[in-house]
C-alpha cells in the first residue's frame, strides 16, 4: 500500500501550495486527517495510516498533509508566515476541498496545537472534527523543551548519506523513545531531499524550509505564557471526543498539564507510554492499538 500525493492551493498569507498524501479510500465518508509535528512531514504516518485502512470495518481515508515550508509543500518566502494561523486557515481550505462527512483528527506536538484551534472553525467549511487526538501537547508547552528544540531546528547542513542523515537525527530526537534500525531508517528517509554535493554526486538536506526557525526562535518565554490562556480557551471550547497521548518523560507536556486536560474541557482520556518523551511516533504496535482503538470504535 502507498498514499497518493496530491496538491491543494492555499492563499493565506500568500498564495502557495500545501502537499498531502491520501491513503485509502479516497470516496469514503469517515477521513482521519493526521498532522505532524514542528520540524517532520506527513509521511511521519505511514505505519499508522497503513493500520487504520486495514483495520477499519468500513472505507476509510486518512489525509496527511506536509504543513507549509515541510516536505512537498511550497515554501513561504516570508518566515513569519510560518505560524499557526497560517496553518489552521491552509487546513480549513483542506476541509473544505475534503468534504468529509465524518471527520477525525490526529495531530503530533504542533499538529495537535492546529487540531485543537481548527475545532472551533472547521464548521465554518462543513465540517467537524469528532474526535481528536492529541499526541504529547497541550495548552502549556514547557520552556526548557522549546530551548531544546530551538537549538537543533533550521541548523542541519548536508549529509552525505541518508545513513549519516539518520544518525544525526537520532543524536537530537532520541526521545522518541525506542526503535529498531530499520524502523527509524524508514522513518528518517521521507525526512531527507537529494541535493547536489560540493564535492560531486548526491549529498542530502532536511526536507524543510530552515526559516522555519525564525518564528519560533523569536518567541518569548513572556510570550509563551501569554499564549497558554488562548490555548487554553480554545481547548475548553473542544466537544469532539479526545484522547490524550503523553511519553511519560515528555520534556514538553507536563504531567501536570496532562492531568489538568482530562478535567477541563473535553475531558481528554489519558494515555501514557513508558520510556518515550516528546513524542511518540505511532510507530509501535502499542501507540497505534491506541489510537485505533479510539478512532475506529463505532
Amino acid at each position: 500500500m502507498q498514499p497518493e500525493l496530491l496538491y491543494i492551493d492555499c492563499t493565506a498569507p500568500v498564495p502557495h501550495r500545501m502537499a498531502y498524501w491520501q491513503w485509502g479510500d479516497p470516496q469514503a465518508s469517515h477521513t482521519v486527517v493526521c498532522v505532524h509535528g514542528l520540524s517532520r512531514q506527513g509521511r511521519d504516518f505511514d505505519v499508522l495510516a497503513q493500520s487504520l485502512v486495514e483495520r477499519s470495518k468500513t472505507p476509510l481515508r486518512v489525509v496527511c498533509p506536509d504543513v507549509v515550508g515541510r516536505g512537498k509543500s511550497d515554501f513561504l518566502a516570508d518566515p513569519q508566515g510560518y505560524q499557526l494561523p497560517t496553518y489552521v486557515a491552509d487546513m480549513l481550505q483542506l476541509l473544505a476541498q475534503l468534504k468529509p462527512a465524518t471527520l477525525d483528527w490526529v495531530g503530533t506536538s504542533m499538529g495537535g496545537l492546529i487540531g485543537m484551534l481548527l475545532c472551533a472553525y472547521a464548521p465554518s467549511v462543513g465540517a467537524s472534527v469528532r474526535r481528536l487526538v492529541l499526541n504529547d501537547v497541550g495548552p502549556v508547552i514547557e520552556w526548557q523543551a522549546l530551548q531544546r528544540i530551538g537549538q537543533y531546528l533550521g541548523k542541519s547542513g548536508q549529509f552525505a548519506t541518508v545513513q549519516q542523515a539518520a544518525d544525526a537525527m537520532w543524536a537530537v530526537s532520541s526521545s522518541f523513545g525506542p526503535h529498531t534500525p530499520a524502523q527509524w531508517l524508514a522513518f528518517s528517509q521521507p525526512m531527507l531531499k537529494p541535493v547536489p554535493s560540493p564535492q560531486g554526486g548526491t549529498a542530502f538536506e532536511l526536507h524543510y524550509d530552515p526559516a522555519i526557525a525564525m518564528p519560533f526562535g523569536s518567541t518569548t518565554e513572556q510570550q509563551a505564557k501569554e499564549g497558554e490562556a488562548l490555548l487554553w480557551q480554545a481547548y475548553e471550547a473542544i466537544s469532539a471526543q479526545t484522547l490524550l497521548i503523553r511519553g511519560a518523560q515528555s520534556d514538553l507536556l507536563s504531567t501536570a498539564t496532562a492531568q489538568q486536560m482530562t478535567q477541563r474541557g473535553p475531558k481528554a482520556q489519558l494515555v501514557e507510554f513508558v520510556g518515550v518523551g516528546h513524542a511518540p511516533t505511532l510507530i509501535a504496535p502499542d501507540q497505534v492499538d491506541a489510537v485505533a482503538n479510539f478512532v475506529l470504535a463505532a
